[in-house]
């Protein structure tokens, strides 16, 4: 375990507390990459990870997942009877979650690693599992082994916030934060935050199949081209995108749209908007969507093609390298996981300006610091027609999203883990 020794303040037994997870029934959004990989990492560090999370009720309530990684698929009971994916039937999950998962993992996890002399690190993930954090901590000072617990809330978004006792929660665990724009919410809540950044697999670069790079490029046959993946959200800046495609059009610079939202309502506002500029519109849906299925459908011209079937990662990452810029320019950004995985597959991404520590404008990324299209247009103007700025900025980004994979994010909690013990 010569790995586990170099984070020497990080315990070699880690519990995950999180609602979403690897499951497709679990996974929604950034929550679920971010713990998905977190785990997977931790495992690959030599960690023994415990990973809790509201399963798919037909999978086994325990699993293996990958090296050192071990799945606890929780409340499969309530989950059976809400198949709409894990925020489904929402209030019970979060009561029996708080209710039945503590006691487990004091018992079966931390005692066991008090009798060995060792402790154990419990990171819980978001709103829904503070009831859990609450609990736990009161069992573990029942049992007589609070101290054989390092126990940490992370706030990866702003959601929920309203629901929280901060001071009770300030009592029972170190908090952190994804950000220094989330250090700053959970500041106006009268609490105090310590930030350790998100990160990325080291295997995101090795994914980026240069080939399937070149043969998306080649379908795109010399047109500039922008993609968006997200919820349809107003936060996540659908209408700036749209109108900034318009205005670059009527400017002659030809540009389509490649567009992947979700099933959200506001979807049908995004398109409207596009129908009122005349931009056309393809709806495009894919097999196995493969990166040479995708190549075949970008041949054919359109303004914007709405690709409406899921992008697996190879296909996704292939993407980020073909395209001259990815648009992750959103209003309300807690940490921007995305605008990292573009930089990591070659690509240039295009960021709002709230939790992206990571991006400086036109360094290493585009910043937007307004949702005026124009703003958006004019930066991408620039960088369609100065290729030396692009090249500038791929080489910088490259090299910033080596900084934030996750060994590197670990040498930084280990840190910070060693700060937050004196406490």
């Amino acid at each position: 375990m010569a790995t586990v020794r170099r984070y020497a303040n990080i315990p070699r037994s880690v519990v995950i507390l999180s609602f979403e997870g690897p499951d497709r029934y679990s996974f929604v959004g950034g929550l679920g990459v971010r713990v998905t990989e977190l785990a997977a990492a931790l495992g690959d560090a030599g960690f023994q990870t415990h990973f809790f999370f509201i399963g798919d009720p037909d999978k086994p309530g325990q699993d293996d997942f990958g090296k050192n990684v071990r799945l606890y698929r929780w409340c499969q009971w309530i989950s059976k009877y809400h198949e709409g994916g894990v925020y489904d039937g929402e209030p019970g999950k979060i009561d029996d979650f708080a209710q039945s998962a503590p006691p487990y993992v004091v018992s079966e996890i931390i005692a066991p690693a008090h009798q060995r002399g060792e402790r154990v690190l419990v990171m819980a993930e978001d709103w829904q599992v503070v009831p859990a954090v609450l609990h736990l901590d009161r069992e573990l000072y029942e049992a007589g082994i609070r101290n054989s617990a390092i126990v940490t809330w992370n706030a990866n978004n702003t959601y929920g916030f309203e629901t929280i006792d901060w001071n009770a929660l300030a009592r029972a665990a170190h908090i952190t934060c994804v950000s220094k724009y989330m250090k700053f919410e959970v500041a106006l809540r009268g609490a105090q935050s310590v930030v350790i950044p998100n990160g990325i697999p080291e295997a995101i670069a090795a994914q980026h199949n240069a080939a399937a790079v070149s043969r998306l490029k080649k379908a795109l046959r010399g047109r500039k081209a922008l993609l968006k993946v997200g919820r349809y959200d107003p936060d996540k800046r659908w209408m700036q995108a749209v109108d900034a495609v318009a205005e670059l059009r009527d400017a002659g610079a030809g540009v389509q749209l490649i567009m992947r939202g979700g099933k959200e309502a506001y979807g049908d506002a995004v398109l409207a908007r596009a129908a009122a500029h005349n931009l056309s519109i393809r709806d495009v849906v894919l097999g196995e969507s493969t990166p040479e299925q995708l190549a075949d459908a970008l041949a054919a011209q359109s303004d914007i093609v709405n690709l409406k079937s899921f992008l697996p990662n190879e296909t996704l990452y292939a993407l980020y390298g073909a395209v001259d810029a990815v648009l992750a320019n959103s209003g309300k950004e807690p940490f921007g996981l995305v605008g990292l995985e573009v930089m990591a597959c070659n690509g240039i991404p295009v960021c709002g300006s709230t939790g992206e520590d990571y991006a400086r404008p036109f360094e290493n990324a585009i910043v937007c610091d307004t949702d005026d299209p124009h703003e958006l247009a004019a930066y991408l103007l620039q960088l369609f027609r100065d290729p030396s700025l692009a090249a500038h900025i791929q080489k910088r980004a490259a090299k910033t999203a080596q900084r934030y994979t996750w060994p590197a994010v670990f040498e930084l909690m280990n840190t910070k883990l060693a700060y937050l013990e004196t406490l």
